[in-house]
């Protein structure tokens, strides 16, 4: 019996120390399977996506601001009414410029306005004019006008109209031909080749007229090529 009991002493201690050891290694066996859980759960959850980056939106470009355009040329000066309580002066327009005019004997032209339509050119300065004292009258022109009005007061006038052939296509008779009526005066299948005699030559038609509307008229008719004016003056008569 003594070495019965003997025998289960040992078995009694090591069941001592096993059972005080067994919280210890209970709670690393448990460690060990939650790290193991907790990883295993780690790696099959999806991961969560970052969010988006919001698209930048994109920036408009500064307006390019639009060059002004360029200015228009300057329009030809408006004739002014008479003045009733003065007595009419002389007009006087070179046509086919914009800047005025002093001729070989002092007189003073106004720069080309009236007239409706068509076009001006200005000749080579080195043109030879005859027929004339002032020569450079007839180096510019207004070509392809449709009618001419000029504010006067009523009353007797002469109106003269200058023409040369300056066209360097022009070279004889029947190649420009027009007609035009002045206050009623009509003048048809002019020639002013014809009726100078021959290019680069001055010719002046001066027309007796009378006013009552307040206004010169004149009126010109394409027959072929284009009507062209160098000058007009209107002169008041007794």
């Amino acid at each position: 019996m003594k070495t019965g009991m003997q025998l289960q002493k040992p078995n009694q201690e090591y069941m001592r120390k096993t059972k005080n050891t067994m919280p210890w290694a209970g709670g690393l066996i448990i460690s060990a399977l939650g790290c193991l859980l907790l990883a295993g759960c780690q790696s099959s959850a999806q991961p969560t996506p970052a969010p988006p980056t919001p698209a930048k939106m994109p920036v408009a470009a500064a307006p390019v601001a639009t060059p002004a355009p360029a200015a228009a040329a300057a329009a030809a000066p408006v004739p002014v009414a008479a003045d009733p309580t003065k007595p009419q002066p002389i007009v006087r327009i070179k046509a086919g410029t914009t800047a005025p005019f002093k001729d070989a004997e002092g007189n003073d032209w106004l720069p080309d306005q009236g007239f409706a339509d068509g076009d001006t050119i200005e000749r080579a300065a080195d043109l030879k004019i005859q027929n004339t004292k002032t020569p450079a009258l007839y180096l510019t022109e207004r070509y392809g006008m449709t009618s001419f009005s000029y504010p006067v007061r009523n009353g007797k006038y002469a109106v003269k109209l200058h023409f040369a052939e300056t066209y360097e296509d022009i070279s004889g008779p029947g190649q420009r031909v027009f007609s035009f009526n002045v206050q009623g005066h009509e003048f048809k299948d002019v020639d002013v080749w014809v009726k100078a005699g021959g290019g680069l030559r001055a010719y002046v038609e001066s027309v007796p007229v009378e006013v009552t509307t307040g206004k010169v008229q004149i009126t010109f008719v394409a027959n072929v090529q284009n009507p062209e004016i160098n000058g007009l003056e209107i002169i008041p008569q007794p």
